[in-house]
């Protein structure tokens, strides 16, 4: 019996180290992630915030819950739209797809859209813009929704995934002076999404 204890110890001791080596996993790959969203601000020349902002950044804390495979099916066949900005001009879109997923026991839908704009630059070819908006919007989170960033690439590959701990703010929620896409009314879910970056604590800028 004490051989069998010794045992039933060894193993579960294991198991329970092994699922905590993949949280702790988890969540140094979201802590890199976020290490390098924050370099990029000083990175961009036409960045918002400077190297005396960055500790007024917030996060949820990473959550695999938050990291969901989706179905993709693409719309070839959508014309190209005039999506609104904050700043009240207009940018050239068209949808590319719809993602399908489930979350908090609920079926979901995100469309995803590309940038016509900058579809001649090499660069931005395999880019594709996901906006949203969620029930945490203006309370915890920026009240004009946020961004994803994905690519067509990995949409079309099969069981593509969408993870919502990468989730940022767009720059007009830090400074005036920015054309922040406004989430299209059918991105909008009704659930919370506590994942990704949070409010900024800083006082917002003016230029």
């Amino acid at each position: 019996m004490r051989n069998l204890a010794s045992i039933f110890l060894l193993v579960f001791g294991f198991s329970s180290a092994f699922g905590q080596s993949e949280d702790v996993g988890f969540a140094t790959t979201i802590a890199k992630h976020r290490d390098e969203y924050k370099h990029g601000f000083l990175e961009n020349p036409r960045s918002p915030l400077d190297s005396t902002d960055l500790d007024k950044l917030r996060f949820f804390p990473a959550n695999e819950q938050y990291q969901v495979v989706c179905a993709f099916q693409k719309t070839p066949d959508e014309k190209p739209f005039d999506l609104p900005t904050y700043s009240g001009i207009t940018r050239l879109y068209v949808k590319y797809g719809v993602l399908s997923f489930e979350l908090e026991g609920q079926k979901l839908q995100l469309s995803v859209y590309k940038n016509l704009s900058m579809g001649n630059n090499p660069l931005y070819a395999n880019h594709l813009f996901l906006p949203f908006r969620d029930a945490t919007n203006d309370e915890t989170t920026y009240g004009g929704g946020r961004y994803m960033d994905l690519k067509a690439s990995d949409l079309e590959a099969g069981n593509p995934v969408i993870d919502f701990n990468k989730c940022y703010n767009p720059w007009c929620h830090y400074s005036d002076g920015y054309n922040c896409p406004i989430p299209p009314s059918e991105n909008t879910l009704e659930i919370p999404i506590p994942a990704g970056e949070m409010n900024w604590v800083g006082e917002k800028k003016h230029k």
